[in-house]
């Protein structure tokens, strides 16, 4: 198996804060990043956590995007960034996506599906339920941040099946996407989205990766104490947030893992360059 760190849209630059790592950046003001996973499971194919933006975006990003996101965001409009082009760079068809599997259903994260109209989408049971159903908490909230654009093609969207007996490293909740040949969990790190999760993956060496979304935006929010947090981003956050509570609490258990399991799990999170840098450095690519 091969894990492949990609960057599927490059947003407005995030000045840096002083103390960031440098591998791997020699902007010194970089662009946040829609940080993406292209797992190569061998005979089963291939795995996209995340899709960042799609090609049609970038076609035409106000109609598909919003036009107040997109003066806020940014975002770049060069299609060889899209998981599309890079999955064909790779050496690979659009076809070998047979599975995509996703943090939440907000726009910069849902963009690529229309790439791949043929992959099953994997969510959080709980994600789904905001989205499908119009009695669940944060309905309208969900509905209107998963783009009417990026579910026009129908895509095969599947709630992960909750373990209830299952826990991981103490998150209980955890959902298990139906993905052959590949150890792969959705984890509960509600707050951004209602149902918002990250996406953990083990990867050949024995050790998890931890796709933690939007839970936090920047690295040193997990890294220092106190919690540093980004301006750029923060409004960001506040902005999108379902329940400021529940996210600095899943924060928090992001920083607890990191200090107590550091040697077992690598946490990264959606929107960080820096860290997209270091992993995509040390995977080599």
């Amino acid at each position: 198996m091969r894990i492949h760190h990609l960057n599927c849209g490059s947003l407005r630059e995030i000045p840096p804060l002083g103390e960031e790592p440098t591998v791997g950046v020699t902007n010194r003001e970089p662009a946040a990043v829609c940080h993406c996973l292209l797992i190569d499971t061998g005979k089963d194919g291939l795995v996209l956590v995340d899709t960042g933006l799609g090609t049609a975006d970038r076609q035409h990003p106000e109609g598909r995007l919003g036009a107040d996101w997109v003066a806020y965001a940014q975002p770049a409009l060069d299609p060889e960034e899209s998981a599309l082009r890079q999955v064909v760079r790779l050496g690979y068809a659009p076809q070998d996506v047979r599975h995509i599997v996703l943090t939440h259903l907000h726009r910069d994260h849902t963009g690529g599906l229309p790439d791949f109209p043929h992959a099953q989408v994997h969510v959080h049971p709980d994600e789904y339920l905001a989205v499908t159903d119009p009695a669940a908490p944060h309905h309208r909230h969900s509905r209107d941040r998963f783009m009417q654009a990026h579910g026009a093609h129908g895509p095969l969207l599947t709630p992960a099946p909750v373990e209830e007996r299952t826990e991981w490293f103490g998150f209980r909740g955890v959902a298990r996407p139906q993905v052959p040949a590949c150890e792969l969990l959705l984890v509960p790190l509600p707050g951004h989205s209602a149902g918002h999760a990250g996406v953990a993956v083990r990867d050949g060496d024995g050790k998890w990766l931890l796709h933690a979304g939007d839970a936090y935006m920047y690295h040193g929010e997990i890294e220092h104490t106190p919690p540093l947090s980004h301006p750029v981003l923060e409004p960001v956050q506040q902005g999108a947030q379902t329940d400021p509570a529940d996210r600095l609490a899943a924060r928090d258990r992001l920083r607890d893992l990191r200090r107590d399991h550091a040697e077992e799990v690598t946490v990264f999170s959606a929107h960080d360059p820096w860290e997209l840098a270091r992993l995509a450095t040390l995977a080599g690519g």
